[in-house]
């Protein structure tokens, strides 16, 4: 059985950003023991509960990611405790990947050297832009010089792993500002990067004022489609060329620094998600999966309202997992695995839509893989919509 991967969700935030639509918000700091002592319980009662399920729950893991929100608001005492719990409740492997979401300019001293005694081995900083105003005008608190700064003091402790997340396409930038942000992204030489294509919820601030025709959250500065895919495009190729090849549609590394983690969710393996909104995959003893989730609201998440039922995917459904997810990386699809665990027709059925995707060239069909290319990556929604169009009987 592969290794569990661990995924917490801490939803607390200092300022909710403009765009986001994730479960997360400004709560009070009373809440915080009240939250952690919630994902402690469900992390003591998940074996039995899966028990109940027919889920195999494996006892190792072998990545443990925090993220949010900002889990680095938390103090160091909830830090300590619940790393504390996590290696009571299930053996963690030695060489685990650990990784903490932190924002800029709010990782305090002692939760740092808390993170660092707990083994957190990885950090992710949500920098989103180098430029201090289009940081500012998506309500982000950082300037460059704190994310800097901070990138230092995190290697200052021996924590040597950071990457930086990036987003293409914030109000008021431009195809001017953004190869600033990835100059200064190249200089602070981090092993991993993600960069992602501002995708505007309409539940988010930004989105009903988008949607509304209003000028609140700087939203006609929010830049055309076009020009936001020529971002995209533009950091890949600066990426690819600077030491951090692109292996996954939204996620750049040094060899050997990819996310363990997050290969977790694209190769189909099985990981716990704790915590408000949290997502789980596990697997039955037919080898077949089970997702749930947990509520997205903070007080009925307090108050136990427990895991959504599981739903048992069909053949069908975990063929079309294998697909949408498998293409997201770069190294694609192997036809001759989905062959191994679906049957002839998981492949044969598609011949016709391989062919027409890799005449329109958002696909290279070779004998036994099935990769994306540039373009498909920039149209990968429309590429995986023609997937799930071809119904099977797996």
């Amino acid at each position: 059985m592969d290794p569990l991967g661990l995924y917490i969700s801490i939803p607390f935030c200092r300022s909710k950003c403009t765009y986001c639509n994730f479960a997360s918000g400004v709560f009070p700091a009373i809440y915080f023991g009240q939250y952690v002592e919630r994902v402690e319980k469900d992390l003591r009662e998940m074996r039995a509960q899966a028990a109940l399920w027919g889920a195999r729950l494996p006892e190792h893991v072998d990545s443990i990611y925090l993220g949010g929100g900002t889990p680095s608001l938390l103090p160091p005492a909830l830090v300590t405790r619940l790393f504390t719990e996590i290696r009571r409740v299930l053996f963690v492997a030695a060489d685990a990947e650990i990784t903490v979401e932190c924002a800029p300019g709010q990782l305090e001293d002692e939760t740092l050297a808390a993170m660092t005694e707990c083994g957190v081995n990885r950090v992710s900083f949500g920098v989103q832009s180098f430029i201090d105003e289009e940081a500012k005008h998506s309500g982000r608190l950082h300037t460059r010089e704190i994310a800097l700064r901070d990138v230092d003091r995190v290697r200052a402790t021996g924590i040597s792993r950071v990457n930086l997340d990036l987003i293409a396409g914030l109000p008021g930038q431009t195809r001017a500002s953004w190869p600033e942000s990835l100059e200064v992204l190249r200089g602070a030489m981090p092993d991993h990067t993600s960069i992602y294509m501002l995708e505007v919820d309409e539940d988010s601030r930004l989105g009903r004022e988008i949607a509304s025709g209003g000028l609140k959250y700087f939203a006609p500065q929010v830049p055309a489609d076009d020009s936001i895919a020529e971002m995209y495009a533009e950091a890949a190729e600066f990426l690819n060329a600077n030491g951090l090849p692109q292996y996954e549609i939204s996620n750049f590394a040094a060899w050997g620094a990819e996310s363990r983690h997050n290969l977790k969710y694209w190769q189909r393996q099985p990981y716990l998600g704790l915590g408000l909104d949290a997502h789980s995959m596990l697997r039955d003893a037919d080898d077949r999966a089970l997702r749930f989730a947990t509520t997205d609201e903070l007080e009925p998440f307090l108050n136990a309202a427990g895991w959504t039922r599981p739903q048992r995917l069909t053949r069908e459904e975990e063929l079309e997992e294998a697909w949408f997810l498998g293409l997201r990386l770069n190294a694609g699809v192997s036809l001759t695995a989905m062959r191994a665990e679906f049957g002839e027709d998981a492949v044969g059925h598609l011949n016709s839509v391989l062919a027409e995707l890799a005449s329109d060239g958002l696909i290279e069909f070779g004998k036994d893989h099935v990769r994306l290319t540039q373009q498909g990556r920039l149209l990968s929604n429309d590429v995986f919509a023609r997937f799930l169009a071809e119904p099977v009987n797996a």
